[in-house]
């Protein structure tokens, strides 16, 4: 018995002892805090890269849902952070992508030289080009000569060169508001009477009427568009066409890939791109015919049929 007790005394001098010694020679819950400190290093680092790829996931969603055809072409020339930020940030309410390019053409002369840039003196060609492709649509067991619609018609350039001529109305669509005063009161001279209605909208707010048109043209414009914006305008076009009517596409087409211009804020897809987002509003392609007679420097101008 007496043995127990030496043995248990002893064994609590001995735990008493390592307690005395790990007082003098550590601040109180110095083991604990350092515990703590560990794990908050091991959280904060998570919480980091949490919010980073969370951020990363944000932006990556974003872009893909606006540019689902052309997302990955666009990251190879620019960073992710910066491709949100030049188009689907909003700016008062709005993507940053239409912002700029409504801010764009405010500051353009409404003018042919201000439609054309600085190749005014190949627009007869363009105009020649657009009435020949016209043409194999048109016609007995084709599309009529009712009415037509001018997607992001400027000034009326193409209005009155290529449809008017064809058309017994019509009706325009632009954004900026001095481009349609200008057509109205002075380019179009007395063709401006045949023109039932001057839509200033932006085309990713506008719902063309149903039933009404032979021909929806859309020249230099779906460059302005997202693509889901892009495939969601066709979808709403294809719904305005009258029997046999057609969706003519005019625009640039990338060489390779897609290019974004954060100047006039456009992007120019490839051919093969442009198609995808046809097939994918449900819209059959008819025919396509590349512009000839324009500059080398200009980038390709494709145009495309579609209903």
């Amino acid at each position: 018995m007496d043995t127990a007790l030496d043995t248990d005394k002893a064994r609590m001098s001995l735990e008493d002892s390592k307690r005395a010694v790990v007082s003098s020679s550590s601040p109180p819950n110095m083991e604990f805090q350092a515990l703590h400190q560990a794990h908050r290093d091991r959280w904060k680092n998570t919480d980091v890269s949490m919010c980073r790829h969370s951020l990363s996931f944000h932006l990556h969603h974003s872009l893909r849902m606006e540019f689902f055809a052309s997302f990955l072409y666009l990251l190879e020339q620019i960073p992710l952070v910066k491709l949100f930020a030049v188009t689907c940030e909003k700016i008062k309410g709005e993507k940053y992508f239409y912002y700029k390019a409504q801010k764009f053409y405010e500051d353009v002369e409404p003018s042919e030289e201000g439609m054309m840039g600085d190749f005014v003196e190949i627009s007869h060609i363009d105009l020649e080009g657009s009435r020949n492709f016209l043409s194999r649509f048109i016609g007995p067991g084709k599309a009529d000569t009712k009415c037509a619609l001018d997607c992001g018609c400027g000034i009326g350039r193409v209005s009155k060169g290529v449809l008017l001529p064809i058309f017994e109305t019509m009706e325009m669509c632009d954004m900026i508001e001095a481009f349609l005063l200008h057509a109205h009161e002075e380019y179009l001279g007395d063709d401006a009477d045949r023109i039932e209605t001057y839509y200033c909208y932006n085309l990713q707010e506008l719902t063309p009427p149903s039933r009404k048109y032979d021909v929806i043209w859309m020249q230099w414009c779906a460059c302005h568009l997202t693509d889901r914006d892009l495939m969601q305008f066709l979808m709403r076009c294809n719904k305005s066409l009258r029997p046999n009517g057609v969706i003519i596409m005019k625009d640039n087409m990338a060489r390779k890939g897609c290019k974004l211009d954060p100047i006039d804020s456009s992007i120019i897809r490839h051919l093969d791109i442009m198609k995808d987002i046809i097939f994918k509003a449900g819209l059959k392609v008819l025919a396509v015919e590349k512009q000839e007679g324009f500059p080398d420097a200009i980038v390709p101008v494709w145009m495309i049929a579609m209903q």
